[in-house]
């Protein structure tokens, strides 16, 4: 049953240049006819919008309501419960005439589209499209056999008669409007590429970003499972929350790739995690499973790319969705390394196209500026001439000011080093290897810790409660850690640290823990705990342990062991930070910071000409005339009048707020944005404004200063200028009412002119 509902899901084309969505009807299962009938629709819709104004008006007739004079109530002759028979051919309805009865009622098409006479051909365009696509819902509704999905398709179909009958746009009706969840997939995949991969040289994150996007440009064209096949395969989910997705996505993704009239949005857009997750082992499964299948189609450039990088990037990209505390998903992730978003472009939403080459940005991931802020652009101006880390030299070369961990990590990119988590267990058939490996690290930790009892290493090394994180080269174990996890405590004893004598000082030892951290993390436990000896009180406060320990005693007594002469440390985990690329992007930061003083000193040091005015009998000059002043960040402190007087301030502001509000411009701004009005507003807009609520405030002498009631007023203009386009009318009173507001307020001398 797993394997069927896994195949209806969807099974778009991996690394095809345009993938083919199914179309609604029959359950999502019109396979490969899919875009031939997006494509029939659009043909369809081309040569009834070039036909004859009668034919058009014979068309629209069908569907309008009946004008005639009198009590007439006909809607048209296309009943809003569509019959158990398919609607008529396209024969069929050619021969309507305006002349002939219609079917519901006595008078004649002609009665039905009178109103349509002095109607613009754009606009009559625009109607027959949703006439067209009414009827192609009509199809879907007669050929599907879900039910969750026939209502669906239902209620889109009296959403286009209603906009048919009223001439109106199709306003989808919901509790809720896109997006439904933040961050989404797209942005959680962005901060996946950000958080995993800005470190690497730009040709590897080229890489990473080409599977990132033909990741998210499937889940475009992914066909969902419905709620009653989801049901089947996994009963114990929570049918009501994918029922609700499952119902979202068709009305605003899916049937909008056939049904134009309504708003369409990418997938990966409006929805967050929770989908992902639903979809996100099954999807992996099929793609890869079809990936295998059709490696021999695929282009030569794109095989490897698929089948060798791709696994691993969804095996690494499966363990953020499903864990509760990956960073990726979190509304204030902040770019490491980078500097910035990296793009992964899928598509657009109805009505903002955005260029190829404009980053992705969101809301949620914009921090307000402060002052001292570096701009952006400076940034990554001074990003581009840092030497890419392909060119870090051998091992051998390496700087003394160089990460203890630097040569380590360039071996294991390198693949000298690998480094695995292995156990014994008693439930499972011995693994030579990993037996042998077991067997490497006893006689590691006998030799680098003398006055350890062997018989106590090798038990605690074979338990199977124990875990070790080994250091393996040219196939042999030259280190590793030992230590064992209580999840319920929180927490996890570290009990041997060892790498042999003759491979250290390489920065083995700190990419060792490093690792392990990563390990941990992923596994939601963030603190270690361990006795360290006096030799080894040294590394572990290099690895960030210290004797302040954060896991509470109550935790931890009973469950570890005491050493006599030793020193319990611990160390607690940040979530949020790579471990094993930490050093790079402290490097790279620190890169960053020496070329911007670099930029400063030169435009400190720049020699500007003298002063030859006063030479001329000059005695005093504007001190913002001075060469070179302005370049060194000074600017002139306005001079505003601040008046003391509480009732001057008053009457001043009052006279001011009088004066806006009689503006001809002023009328979008006078009262609070109803919600009916502004779909979504409230969730752009957090700090709402408007005059009436300037208006009471002012009554309640809440404005206390001039810059309290300037700092409102700003409010009112940026908040429209945030939620409008810069081409709308809102748009254009914000800016010329904005501009009259200065001139008022100047003329009342609050600020200098």
């Amino acid at each position: 049953m797993a394997d069927s509902a896994g195949i209806q899901q969807g099974s778009p084309a991996i690394g095809a240049a345009g993938l083919v969505p199914a179309a609604p009807g029959a359950g999502g299962t019109e396979g490969s006819g899919a875009a031939g009938g997006s494509a029939r629709i659009a043909a369809k819709k081309a040569q009834l919008r070039s036909s004859p104004r009668p034919k058009k008006l014979e068309k629209l007739g069908v569907y309008s309501s009946c004008k005639a004079e009198g009590a007439c109530k006909c809607n048209g002759w296309k009943s809003q419960n569509p019959p158990p028979t398919p609607p008529q051919t396209d024969q069929q309805s050619s021969a309507v005439s305006l002349q002939e009865p219609c079917r519901s009622c006595s008078h004649t098409l002609g009665d039905h589209v009178t109103h349509l006479e002095n109607v613009s051909e754009e606009e009559m365009n625009r109607l027959l499209g949703i006439v067209l696509d009414v009827e192609y819902l009509y199809t879907c509704v007669h050929k599907e056999e879900d039910a969750d999905t026939k209502q669906v398709y239902f209620s889109l179909f009296k959403l286009l008669r209603k906009s048919i009958l009223q001439m109106g746009k199709p306003m989808l009706e919901a509790q809720e409007s896109p997006p439904f969840e933040k961050p989404s997939i797209e942005q959680g995949v962005n901060n996946f590429v950000q958080y995993k991969f800005s470190h690497l040289p730009s040709k590897e994150r080229q890489t990473i970003m080409e599977l990132a996007k033909m990741f998210l440009n499937q889940i475009n064209y992914w066909q969902l499972e419905t709620p009653s096949q989801r049901r089947q395969r996994v009963p114990n989910d929570d049918v009501a929350g994918y029922k609700a997705n499952y119902t979202r996505w068709l009305c605003y993704c899916n049937v909008p790739q056939f049904c134009d009239s309504l708003p369409r949005y990418e997938t990966t857009q409006i929805f967050g995690r929770t989908l992902l997750r639903s979809v996100f082992t099954v999807m992996r499964k099929q793609l890869l499973e079809q990936a295998r299948q059709e490696k021999d189609k695929l282009p030569p450039e794109k095989r490897t790319l698929i089948l060798t990088h791709f696994p691993k990037f969804l095996s690494m990209l499966e363990e953020e969705v499903y864990s509760h505390s990956s960073p990726i998903w979190s509304q204030d992730f902040l770019a490491g390394a980078a500097g910035g978003q990296i793009p992964i472009h899928t598509g657009s939403t109805p009505g903002e196209k955005r260029k190829p080459s404009e980053p992705l940005h969101h809301e949620e991931n914009k921090r307000p500026r402060v002052v001292g802020d570096i701009p952006m652009d400076l940034i990554n101006e001074v990003m581009a001439t840092i030497t890419d880390p392909a060119a870090i030299p051998e091992t051998s070369l390496l700087s003394a000011h160089s990460a203890r961990d630097e040569a380590a990590r360039l071996e294991e990119r390198r693949g000298v080093i690998e480094f695995h988590v292995i156990g014994n267990s008693l439930n499972q058939k011995p693994n030579k290897r990993i037996l042998m490996w077991l067997v490497g690290l006893q006689n590691v930790f006998s030799h680098q810790l003398p006055r350890m009892p062997k018989e106590y290493i090798t038990r605690l090394v074979f338990d199977p409660k124990h875990k070790t994180l080994s250091l393996i080269k040219d196939g042999r174990v030259i280190g590793g850690i030992c230590f064992r996890m209580f999840p319920s405590q929180g927490f996890t004893e570290i009990v041997f640290c060892a790498v042999t004598s003759n491979e250290q000082v390489k920065g083995y030892g700190t990419h060792l823990m490093n690792h392990l951290k990563e390990y941990h993390i992923k596994h939601e436990i963030l603190n270690f705990l361990t006795y360290a000896d006096e030799y080894a009180i040294g590394y572990f406060k290099k690895q960030g342990f210290s004797k302040d320990i954060k896991v509470p005693k109550a935790k931890y007594v009973g469950y570890i062991k005491d050493y006599e002469g030793a020193t319990l440390m611990g160390c607690e985990l940040n979530p949020s930070i790579p471990y094993t690329e930490f050093s790079v992007i402290i490097k790279k930061q620190k890169e960053i910071i020496k070329k911007l003083i670099e930029r400063k000193q030169a435009q400190i040091r720049k020699v500007y000409p003298g002063l030859s005015c006063f030479k001329d009998g000059v005695r005093q000059i504007p001190i913002e005339s001075i060469p070179g002043i302005r370049e060194t960040g000074w600017k002139p402190v306005g001079k505003g009048k601040e008046l003391k007087d509480p009732d001057q301030l008053y009457s001043t502001l009052k006279v001011i707020l009088q004066h806006v509000k009689s503006h001809q411009n002023a009328w979008p701004f006078m009262e609070p944005v109803k919600k009916t009005d502004a779909p979504g507003y409230y969730q752009v807009i957090r700090f709402p404004m408007d005059l009436k609520t300037m208006s009471e405030r002012l009554k309640s002498r809440y404005y206390t200063t001039r810059k309290l009631f300037m700092a409102d007023m700003q409010r009112i203009f940026t908040n429209c200028r945030e939620y409008n386009p810069p081409e709308s009318e809102y748009y254009k009173c914000a800016n010329l009412l904005e501009k009259f507001f200065y001139t008022k307020i100047k003329e009342a001398g609050l600020i200098e002119k």
